[in-house]
């Protein structure tokens, strides 16, 4: 039997109504894993989730909106933690097994890494089921710096949609450096978790279903964060930000060709169009 860490479990809150009941009912049915505590940050919302978290008496803590912060809070809440591991996830991860805990922590438990993150499935039939086929497999791998030359930027590849690091290593590396990241946060950590010689692994035993349906107003906007985030970090992009979207482009393209999705060929175009002009926005103002 392995030995068992305690875990703080991090979870930034937004008009979360429709999430929150479920989500945390399936965080108590985890099992053979020690969670000392879950850290709800719930900014001001216009919802009913402070009125839920209330009623179904979950402790959370809350903050007006113009203190809310992608990486400020997580690193705030990661700071003060009682667990040795950090898991932090997102308010609309769908966890259904007992053991996506478990299969999580497990590499952490036993040395194997010293960062990890879940396999995250689309339930809907749209471009972002085959971006999650391509990012995330059925095969788990652990990477590590001597990984580089050949993955080159997914060596970075992290999601704190559902992910765990030791909580000495997140101390250790001053977690995002007090910066304020409108987006990829994640890629942030895992790039100084990969030069510190650590390694991170992806457990694809360790299942979440994580679905969006994003406008191409709202894809524009999250590429432009994107881009913001590359110009703000152009260390990565010796690693080849443009060979890596180009690779998932044509691997959507070939998969909704074989399956004959003809909704996602209609809006292959328009979707592609909409990433790349963002990113580009991003990078240039």
């Amino acid at each position: 039997m392995m030995e068992k860490n305690d875990i703080t479990i991090i979870c930034p809150l937004y008009n979360a109504e429709e999430y929150i009941v479920n989500l945390h009912q399936s965080i108590l049915m985890q099992q053979n894993v020690n969670i000392k505590e879950i850290r709800y940050v719930l900014t001001e919302s216009s919802d009913q989730t402070k009125s839920m978290l209330e009623e179904n008496h979950i402790p959370y803590k809350m903050i007006p909106r113009q203190e809310f912060s992608h990486s400020l809070v997580r690193e705030r809440e990661a700071m003060e933690a009682e667990g040795k591991i950090l898991v932090f996830i997102t308010q609309d991860v769908r966890i259904q097994r007992k053991d996506w805990l478990y299969e999580l922590v497990k590499p952490i438990m036993e040395n194997r890494a010293e960062a990890c993150y879940s396999r995250q499935l689309c339930d809907n039939n749209s471009i972002e089921k085959y971006t999650r086929e391509k990012n995330y497999p059925a095969v788990s791998r652990v990477v590590s710096k001597k990984d580089i030359p050949e993955l080159g930027l997914n060596t970075f590849f992290f999601s704190d949609a559902a992910s765990a690091i030791r909580k000495d290593v997140f101390v250790e590396l001053n977690g995002y450096d007090q910066k304020e990241l409108p987006i990829s946060e994640d890629m942030y950590i895992a790039y100084k978790v990969i030069m510190k010689d650590y390694r991170i692994q992806y457990c694809a035993e360790s299942e979440v279903i994580h679905s969006h349906r994003f406008t191409l107003k709202q894809q524009f906007e999250r590429y432009r964060l994107t881009g913001r985030f590359f110009k703000e970090n152009a260390y990565l992009d010796q690693y080849g930000t443009n060979r890596s979207g180009g690779n998932l482009a044509k691997y959507i393209l070939k998969r909704a060709l074989e399956e004959r999705n003809i909704r996602v060929l209609l809006q292959f175009v328009p979707n592609m169009a909409a990433r790349f002009i963002g990113m580009k926005a991003g990078k240039l103002l």
